[in-house]
């Protein structure tokens, strides 16, 4: 299992431990946490928009043209934001932190 830590903008956290190969957005719906996700994972649009903080941003994968095409469309945007769907986890990302943004919570 890889465990996720998912901090939200209400200063709240979400852990969580996940199968590998499970994408960052799939582990935020299993840890009940409501990233929008609308395009269901199919890197359609950036309502998955997360923020992977230092020193965990260096062990995720580049971002590929195509995610960062989409990432200009990410409200908040950061030079550390990432698309969830694109971010599949294994064993180098255990214990990974998350921030989510407020402007990717269904609720917002």
């Amino acid at each position: 299992m890889i465990q996720v830590r998912f901090r939200l903008p209400d200063g709240s956290e979400r852990r969580i431990g996940v199968a590998a190969g499970s994408t960052l957005l799939e582990a935020s719906r299993e840890a009940g946490v409501e990233l929008e996700g609308a395009c269901g994972g199919s890197m359609a649009c950036a309502t998955c928009h997360v923020r992977i903080p230092d020193p965990w941003f260096d062990l995720v994968p580049p971002p590929s043209p195509e995610e960062e095409d989409m990432l200009d469309l990410a409200p908040d945007w950061q030079p550390t934001s990432r698309l969830g769907c694109q971010i599949r986890l294994d064993r180098q990302l255990d214990g990974i932190i998350v921030d989510v943004p407020v402007s990717s919570l269904l609720d917002y």
